[in-house]
C-alpha cells in the first residue's frame, strides 16, 4: 500500500517521554498497515526516552503541514511536565486544530490541556494523575476510572499499556472490528480489556495528600491493607497525636482514617474477586474484611452489592 493510501498519523515526541506510552499506539498501528505513522520532535533532532532509549524521528513538529489525519501525543514522566517548553505546546495547538483527531496517552492530556484542546471536554489521565489534572485544568471533566474517553475528535487514555486501548479503538474506528481483533490478538491483548482504572489503584479516586505525614500513612495502608491499622497505630507511624491525624484526613480526603482504610480494603477485595477464583472467606481474610460476613456487610455499605454478585458480574459481563 503506498503512503498516500494511508492515514497521515503525527506521533509526538517529547523530552523524556515514556517508552511505552509511545511504543504501544505505534505497534498497533503499524500491525494494521493502513497508516503512515511519523515521530516529531520539536527540533527535528533524536529524543532520550524515560528509559535512556534514543528515538529516531523523522522531522520537526514545524515541518509537519497541516492536516494531518491523527495526532496522538504521549507523555513524559510528571516530574519532566512543568519543563515542557512553550514551543511545544503551541505546536501542538497548530496541528491539533486542524487534524481529524487529536490523541493523548497518560500524562500527554496533560500537554493537550496545556494547548488549550481539552477545555470544556471529558478527558482523562493516569489514575495517579487525575486529581492533579482537574486541579490544573477546572474547565476539563475529568474521569478517572476511564480507560480511555472519546469526546468528539479528541481522545485521551490512561497510563502507560492504556495507549494500547486507545490505539485499538481507533483502529476499530477506521478499519473495522475484524482487523482491530486481529491486531488485538497477534499482540495477545485484548481488544476491549475489562474494568476500569481503578482495578489498578488502591488510590481510588482519593486526591494525592499534601502532608508527608499523611502519605507515610497512606503508604502502608495501601502496601499491606490487611495490616492492624488501628487510629493509634497509624498515628504513631506518621509521628502525629490520633486528633491530628484524624484532621489531617478530613481536611485533605475529607474522610476519615477508618473510612479510608475501608475503602483500601474493599478496593484490594475487589481486584481479587476479578482476578482469582479463591472463595469470599479467604478473600476477605486476605484483605483486612475479617469474615465473610463482615465483608459481605461492607461491600453493600460501599459498593451497593455483595462480593458474590460482583463477582459473577464481573465474570459474565
Amino acid at each position: 500500500m503506498a503512503d498516500v493510501d494511508r492515514r497521515d498519523v503525527v506521533v509526538v515526541v517529547c523530552a523524556g517521554v515514556v517508552l511505552l506510552d509511545l511504543a504501544g499506539p505505534v505497534q498497533v498501528l503499524h500491525g494494521a498497515g493502513s497508516y503512515r505513522v511519523r515521530l516529531a520532535s520539536l527540533d527535528g533532532r533524536a529524543v532520550r526516552s524515560d528509559t535512556g532509549v534514543m528515538l529516531s524521528v523523522d522531522c520537526a513538529l514545524s515541518d509537519v503541514a497541516e492536516p494531518v489525519d491523527t495526532v496522538v501525543v504521549p507523555g513524559p514522566p510528571p516530574g519532566l511536565l512543568d519543563r515542557s517548553p512553550s514551543a511545544l505546546t503551541a505546536q501542538i495547538r497548530r496541528l491539533g486544530g486542524t487534524a481529524r483527531r487529536v490523541t493523548s496517552v497518560c500524562t500527554g492530556a496533560f500537554l493537550l490541556a496545556e494547548a488549550g484542546l481539552l477545555a470544556g471536554r471529558q478527558a482523562t489521565t493516569h489514575w495517579s494523575m487525575c486529581a492533579e489534572l482537574a486541579a490544573r485544568f477546572p474547565d476539563v471533566a475529568v474521569r478517572p476510572d476511564a480507560i480511555y474517553v472519546r469526546d468528539d475528535q479528541v481522545v485521551t487514555s490512561a497510563g502507560v499499556t492504556a495507549g494500547i486501548d486507545l490505539a485499538l479503538s481507533l483502529l476499530e474506528e477506521d478499519c473495522g472490528a475484524d482487523v482491530a481483533r486481529s491486531v488485538a490478538r497477534h499482540l495477545v491483548v485484548f481488544l476491549r480489556r475489562p474494568g476500569g482504572q481503578s482495578q489498578f489503584s488502591v488510590w481510588g479516586d482519593v486526591p494525592p495528600p499534601r502532608s508527608p505525614a499523611l502519605r507515610t500513612v497512606l503508604d502502608a495502608v495501601a502496601a499491606e491493607p490487611a495490616a492492624d491499622h488501628t487510629l493509634a497505630g497509624m498515628a504513631a507511624r506518621a509521628m502525629v497525636s490520633e486528633r491530628h491525624l484524624t484532621r489531617l484526613f478530613r481536611r485533605e480526603l475529607g474522610i476519615t482514617p477508618g473510612q479510608y482504610v475501608t475503602r483500601v480494603r474493599v478496593e484490594a477485595a475487589r481486584t481479587l474477586l476479578e482476578s482469582c477464583d479463591v472463595g469470599v472467606e479467604t478473600v476477605a481474610r486476605r484483605c483486612g474484611l475479617g469474615s465473610d460476613e463482615t465483608m459481605r456487610r461492607v461491600f453493600l455499605q460501599v459498593v451497593g452489592t455483595t462480593p458474590t454478585a460482583y463477582r459473577q458480574r464481573f465474570t459474565h459481563s
